[in-house]
């Protein structure tokens, strides 16, 4: 009888202990949680900040004015920051360590006119598209030696380092032939082609009007090689980031904000 009692009783305490433990855990479980009206902590690389990576020489997407960073893209990402109650900062690298920060945790995501490719979707995740851009052929004026891709693909091409542009005319099995220079700036290749290093370069039609603009022994030609579609990179699969900042970005390119950014920049960079 005394041993039964005994058992009872240590039964009793570890029931005791149990409840006592899973209300804890309930309490730490409920603290853990989201208050009403409130959201998780979203996955960044620095908490409050919206890092963004990306190249300030592709107006009128990114470009300097002063010190500042200034552009399309910037408008947008400032646009999403403050949506998520965020501080946006700009890391300006080139094109290439751009697409990587976001990768390496350096930033949240990429912005310099980048272009959705099936190769890229391998290693990072792209935003909804928010622009489109024809690539085009910027040659000295009066050069009318290009005709078409065929005889473009005769002369020495620059391109910037990294964009589609380089992708596909870098391929050297597609184009075993070809000649292609890669720069990490365009402005580079504009000092490059003036001087006659190369013959022409390829890059997207709006920065190639600013280019133009800024160099008048340049011409854009009339022909079109391809077109792109632009969007923000995110790291492989930040999905939470990605489905804040997607309805943000749609609602800026139905709402007609896009089409009015960029309308500004043309203007203030020309």
């Amino acid at each position: 009888m005394k041993k039964f009692a005994v058992l009872l009783l240590a039964a009793i305490m570890v029931t005791s202990v149990a409840a006592c433990t899973t209300t804890e855990e309930e309490k730490t479980t409920a603290q853990n949680q989201d208050a009403p009206g409130q959201e998780q902590a979203l996955p960044l690389v620095t908490e409050g900040k919206l890092i963004m990576s990306t190249n300030a020489g592709f107006a009128p997407y990114e470009y300097l004015e002063g010190d500042s960073i200034v552009g399309v893209d910037v408008d947008i990402a400032q646009y999403i920051a403050d949506e998520l109650n965020l501080e946006l900062e700009i890391m300006d690298v080139d094109f290439t360590n751009a697409l990587l920060a976001p990768q390496q945790n350096k930033s949240d995501f990429a912005a310099a006119g980048v272009s959705i490719t099936e190769e890229r979707k391998k290693s990072m995740d792209f935003s909804v598209e928010y622009a489109s851009s024809k690539q085009v052929v910027v040659v000295k004026k009066g050069d009318t030696s290009i005709t078409d891709e065929a005889s473009m693909m005769t002369k020495i091409v620059g391109v910037q380092q990294g964009t589609t542009a380089d992708i596909v005319y870098g391929d050297t099995e597609a184009y075993p032939n070809g000649n292609v220079q890669a720069y990490k700036k365009y402005l580079v290749a504009a000092d490059d082609l003036k001087n006659g290093k190369i013959d022409c370069i390829v890059m997207d039609d709006l920065p190639a009007q600013m280019i133009v603009q800024q160099n008048p022994e340049l011409e854009v030609l009339d022909m079109e090689l391809f077109t792109d579609k632009y969007a923000f990179a995110l790291k492989k699969g930040n999905q939470e980031l990605l489905d804040k900042i997607n309805p943000i970005l749609q609602e800026l390119v139905e709402s007609g904000k896009v089409e009015e950014f960029t309308k500004k920049h043309m203007e203030n960079a020309m």
